[in-house]
């Protein structure tokens, strides 16, 4: 059967979302994601097996929506198997944004030899996927790729850095995928790795003693006030206790007007911007003060700030209307990673400050509705499908096409704060 029809009878147009798994380098920086779709059946085991309909998904919606909207300024990878690689729409991805990523099934006769050699005549750039040994099967690849991705899952410790060392012979970049955890992630800098893909930026490694620096603290009580309601002296004063709020302040308001006067004074940038945007800002904040880079390309920071306009989104659906609920679902997003920020177990972030007791209930034990909604986020950027991600959008009364249209919202909302930033 022809890969399109395939697609189209294995794939309905609403049921299934996108997963977008971030690829950092070297120096943390964020370079790639790995798109994936995933069907939303009740099947545990529901996703798409067919990697000819998983690509004309993939190449379809990327067509529509523009793949800069998907990825922003990053790349893309995307799977391609033997059907996808002979294919004609193969072509509709656009050649400078995309890495395609031979499966593992591919056998590399010497027909797909001479049509992924035809492919990178127009422009393709092409990777080796799941590879566990340098076998003889890969050698015929390795010519024709830039990119040899390496399953850190799929081997023992001692394996993976004899692969490693006899895979940097090729002279290939080479990607860590499933890194998981901090150890495995310095493991593989150390072993030369080029590329990690994995959450383990994410995960919270909670170091005995460590406490939040006062300038963490003093943004987090800002918001404390601000979220109740203090007046506006109060926190014109609190913001007047710290140089750097001040001065990051003074900078992000006079950058949104800059075709009016300038704005010099605490009291007028506090005015201009609102409560809803400063404790937006704030939140935003205590990413870019912790981080080492001080900037709106951390990792950490991007996936919180997704998860949070994820949450305000699904708010807006769920509870219509509530904007107070809107902005506390996007701190329970935002939020959900400050324990990983921190390096400090999320109870001893959470005593710290005044919260509502359903943001607190979401982040300590993903209960009420800013549980499941934080629940459904996290399957959505591990590509998780099945029954508890069916039973989690049942719950809040949301469809996938619904979700899948909120994801592309704050995928959007997020790539324009990181350039409203440059």
């Amino acid at each position: 059967m022809h890969a399109e029809v395939t697609a189209a009878a294995s794939v309905p147009s609403n049921e299934f979302f996108l997963a977008r798994q971030p690829i950092l380098g070297r120096d943390q920086h964020l370079v790639a994601f790995e798109l994936l779709f995933r069907a939303a059946g009740e099947d545990d085991d529901a996703k798409l097996t067919d990697g000819a309909a998983a690509t004309a998904a993939v190449i379809s919606h990327a067509s529509q929506l523009g793949m800069e909207q998907v990825v922003g300024e990053q790349l893309a990878f995307v799977n391609v198997d033997e059907v996808v690689l002979f294919s004609d729409f193969v072509r509709f991805l656009p050649a400078h944004k995309v890495i395609l990523e031979i499966l593992e099934t591919v056998s590399p006769s010497r027909q797909l030899l001479a049509r992924v050699a035809e492919l990178k005549e127009l422009g393709f750039t092409f990777a080796v996927d799941d590879v566990i040994e340098h076998s003889a099967e890969l050698d015929k690849l390795v010519a024709l790729v830039d990119i040899i991705k390496v399953d850190v899952k799929g081997v023992s410790r001692e394996e993976l850095a004899r692969l490693a060392a006899s895979l940097k012979c090729t002279g290939k970049k080479l990607l860590a995928e499933k890194v998981e955890t901090q150890e495995e992630f310095r493991l593989c800098m150390e072993l030369g790795f080029d590329y990690f893909q994995g959450y383990y930026f994410a995960r919270p490694v909670i170091l005995s003693g460590k406490k939040i620096t006062p300038s963490e603290l003093a943004i987090l009580r800002l918001l404390e006030l601000v979220n109740s309601d203090a007046g506006s002296e109060a926190i014109e004063m609190a913001v007047k206790r710290d140089a750097l709020i001040s001065l990051n302040l003074l900078r992000l308001v006079n950058s949104h007007a800059a075709s009016g006067p300038r704005i010099e004074s605490l009291g007028q940038a506090l005015v201009q911007l609102g409560r809803r945007q400063l404790a937006r800002w704030l939140q935003i904040l205590l990413y870019t003060s912790a981080g080492a880079r001080g900037d709106l390309e951390s990792p950490l920071l991007l996936l919180a700030s997704t998860r949070g306009k994820l949450l305000e989104l699904m708010t807006q659906h769920v509870r219509p209307g509530d904007s107070a609920s809107a902005d506390l679902a996007f701190t329970v997003g935002i939020m959900s990673l400050a324990d990983a920020l921190f390096s400090v177990p999320m109870q001893d972030i959470l005593d710290k400050v005044e919260i509502a007791a359903e943001v607190r209930a979401a982040l300590l034990e993903r209960e009420g509705d800013f549980g499941t909604m934080l629940r459904i986020a996290e399957m959505l950027e591990t590509a998780e499908s099945g029954r508890k991600f069916s039973a989690a959008l049942k719950k809040l009364g949301l469809g996938v096409a619904q979700i899948r249209e909120i994801e592309l919202s704050a995928f959007n909302w997020v790539r324009e704060l990181t350039h409203e930033a440059h």
